[in-house]
């Protein structure tokens, strides 16, 4: 499962770099950053906040060195809707997951998946206070311009913690129903789901990885060696 993270130094490089007009490249460039972080470690809680608060970091930095950033606010809140982007991809792992095992009969009262239900409720708060942590880390040249962005992410929440508590919402309102249609008849199914459920985070990763990996264009075909038939 293992990748190689994000090349924060290119990161902080594209935020020297960078201006108003081309915002919306800069939204994917820290979408893609943020990912393949995400996708090089186990997807607990703890792994997603110290990539939200690096990339931050890397934001903040660069356009601390940005001479033409007079539109810093704009800029950064571009690169908060790029990590909110690429969070969204890592709840729908979670959702994936979560219903694969469900459907499987796992019990969603187990302590691994309880906990893995109840990191997804904290999603919200989790990406919020990170962010504002990450911010006020990068001084006073940044305070003003990094307002407006946490004030509105405060009034208006994120994408991924709307669509986290929504999956937490059907998951439980659905397990009771699974667990009941699958007990008894499935006995050894239920015991291979709850021994999948221990290795949750693991799968979960993977998950996220093989989701990002089917949305890219296949590779070109390499050429036919010499004499090959």
């Amino acid at each position: 499962m293992a990748r190689p993270a994000f090349d924060a130094d290119a990161l902080i490089t594209m935020f020297e770099q960078a201006s108003a007009e081309g915002s919306a490249k800069l939204r994917k460039a820290v979408a893609d950053a943020t990912l393949q972080a995400l996708q090089g470690r186990e997807l607990t809680l703890k792994n997603i906040r110290g990539v939200l608060a690096t990339v931050t970091q890397a934001a903040s930095t660069g356009l601390a060195n940005n001479p033409a950033a007079v539109d810093a606010d704009k800029l950064l809140d571009q690169a908060v809707a790029g990590m909110d982007d690429a969070v969204l991809k890592a709840v729908d792992a979670h959702r994936v997951a979560l219903q694969q095992l469900a459907a499987q009969g796992a019990d969603l009262r187990d302590k691994h998946l309880k906990k893995a239900l109840s990191d997804l409720d904290r999603f919200e708060d989790m990406m919020v206070d990170t962010l504002e942590k990450a911010a006020a880390s990068a001084g006073d040249p940044l305070a003003a311009a990094w307002a407006p962005v946490l004030g509105k992410l405060q009034a208006g929440g994120t994408a991924s913690g709307a669509q986290a508590a929504s999956v937490v919402e059907q998951l439980q309102s659905q397990a009771k129903q699974v667990q009941e249609a699958v007990r008894g008849s499935r006995a050894a199914g239920l015991r291979a789901a709850q021994a999948l459920a221990e290795g949750y985070t693991a799968m979960v990763s993977g998950v996220l990885i093989g989701m990002s990996d089917a949305m890219r264009p296949p590779a070109a075909k390499s050429a036919p060696r010499k004499g090959a038939k």
